[in-house]
């Protein structure tokens, strides 16, 4: 199979020449104040079809907040803030992102869960959150975000650093595939059109490896198949404990 892979990566490759070239020359950056259109869009019909799945990771949050404190999140590539409505009423949340174009997505979605305490929003990389004082949070949460990110080990370092001891990092992530199965096939093969897409998602990452090797002293993850499209079906979720 990686022999026919390798062929059907190299015809998508030059198909996608084009969108290579536009990478290239810097051209790219216009789609990345469209994609907050496009992953709005998404992440309404995401949570509909993972609103179980997100209902029953986020119910463990308030065990992490301190005895007569208010539970502290920093979201990480929060996007539009398509996970507030999952948090504790109360709760204080800091927002990151690389994408300034989200803000206005996030403002809806900040007015509609107004039962949330908005602390600020940052325009900062996963790996990069120098700004955020060390073990100054109860929580970070992790939502389709490493599977774009350019350091996975450097990120999860950065959310250990924030992390207050005993805090928690909480994600929902779409992984590869099992290789001998056709997802896995297709995920290598679409994944040059699909960095595109994703503005720079990857689907064949191995994301649970990176979680197993951070150092966090406790990992509850869990690998689930849902019912999204077939290329990123595949996810992992779960919590680690600092």
């Amino acid at each position: 199979m990686a022999f026919l892979i390798a062929c059907c990566t190299l015809i998508v490759n030059v198909l996608c020449m084009p969108l290579h070239l536009i990478h290239a020359v810097g051209l790219y950056k216009i789609y990345k104040r469209l994609f907050p259109i496009c992953w709005y869009r998404c992440s309404i019909m995401y949570n509909k079809k993972m609103y179980e799945k997100k209902k029953e990771l986020f119910r463990s949050l308030s065990k992490f907040n301190k005895p007569g404190g208010q539970l502290t999140i920093l979201e990480i590539g929060c996007g539009s803030g398509t996970n507030f409505e999952f948090y504790p009423p109360g709760c204080k949340v800091i927002c990151t992102d690389p994408n300034p174009h989200f803000q206005k997505y996030l403002k809806k979605n900040m007015s509609v869960n107004d039962q949330l305490s908005y602390e600020r929003f940052l325009v900062a990389l996963g790996e990069d959150m120098g700004s955020v004082e060390s073990e100054s949070v109860d929580v970070v949460v992790c939502t389709l975000v490493l599977c774009s990110v350019n350091n996975i080990p450097q990120t999860l370092r950065e959310g250990r650093r924030m992390l207050r001891p005993g805090g928690a990092f909480f994600f929902l992530e779409h992984v590869v595939a099992d290789p001998s199965t056709w997802s896995y096939f297709f995920q290598h093969v679409l994944q040059p059109i699909w960095y595109y897409f994703g503005d720079g998602c990857e689907v064949t990452r191995e994301t649970s490896k990176h979680l197993e090797a951070a150092g966090f002293s406790e990992l509850k993850l869990r690998h689930i198949e849902t019912p999204l499209l077939f290329i990123i079906k595949p996810h992992i979720v779960g919590y680690a404990v600092k």
